[in-house]
């Protein structure tokens, strides 16, 4: 008599809810809850994957605040104590950075166990594959950011729009994660990977610093300037930073939610990209 391992027994188990879902008619959405659940179960049983980038988002934010905090008086817009604000919106993008790769890392262990090609065989939804990692890595940034955003409180870190605004600027975040992992999703996917899924996750570095890094974009000149203007993070720091310092500018939050959700539907095009490519080598 056989008996299965319990990674055997967990693959077993989500084909046999997948099969369910589809031949229930359930929706879309939840099959995307129920594959996100085990995506984010199986990420946080390796805890440890996700304490580096939590202590490097906090160092980072104790460096550029007590480096540059001074300088902060000399920045216009900015008050004597509101650099805190400004830069922590920075460390939410770096976390960013170590969400997407935890969620691209993630996938290619799945990839090892056997576990995407035995889903793949069920009816359940691509699109729902895909997506599915995508928002476990972003939670797993959520969670890391909502961290850091403590130790910014702990700091004193003070949103002129209260904790209405620090929610926003989580969900900001959550919506970054979504996007930032769209590319290692689809790079593990395409690759089987666990070295290019890490190296894909730098791609992000220069997006992350030519932008307004330290001070707002009409300081910079020259080709950073330019890049800047180019670069969908320079709208999302700046509505992370216009929340918690100068209050609540509609024009600034759309510009910052439009270059989440333009970056998360070509991200996710492409992770769906490496899946189909994926199933087509099979």
């Amino acid at each position: 008599m056989t008996t299965m391992s319990p990674s055997s027994a967990r693959i077993a188990t989500t084909e046999r809810r997948a099969v369910s879902v589809s031949k229930s008619g359930m929706p879309f959405l939840l099959q995307v809850s129920m594959l996100t659940i085990r995506n984010l179960k199986t990420t946080f049983r390796t805890p440890a994957a996700v304490i580096p980038g939590l202590l490097i988002s906090g160092f980072f934010l104790l460096v550029y605040n007590d480096s540059l905090g001074g300088a902060a008086g000399f920045i216009p817009g900015l008050g004597a104590n509101s650099y805190l604000g400004f830069i922590l919106p920075l460390s939410i993008i770096s976390a960013a950075l170590s969400g997407a790769s935890l969620a691209g890392e993630s996938v290619v262990r799945d990839i090892e166990n056997g576990y995407w090609d035995k889903l793949s065989l069920t009816p359940v939804s691509r699109g729902a594959m895909v997506l599915s990692a995508m928002i476990a890595g972003a939670v797993g940034l959520l969670l890391q950011t909502t961290i850091v955003m403590t130790i910014g409180v702990l700091m004193g870190l003070e949103s002129v729009t209260g904790i209405v605004g620090i929610l926003a600027v989580l969900g900001y975040s959550l919506l970054v994660g979504v996007a930032f992992s769209g590319l290692t999703v689809g790079v593990g996917l395409m690759t089987g990977s666990g070295a290019a899924t890490q190296g894909a996750a730098f791609l992000f570095f220069p997006l992350s610093f030519l932008t307004a890094t330290f001070v707002p974009v009409n300081l910079l000149t020259g080709w950073v300037r330019t890049a800047a203007e180019y670069n969908p993070v320079t709208y999302i720091l700046e509505a992370m930073r216009a929340v918690l310092n100068s209050g609540w500018d509609t024009e600034i939050m759309l510009r910052g939610l439009s270059s989440c959700l333009a970056m998360a539907l070509v991200l996710y095009a492409f992770a769906f990209f490496g899946l189909r490519a994926r199933l087509k080598r099979r």
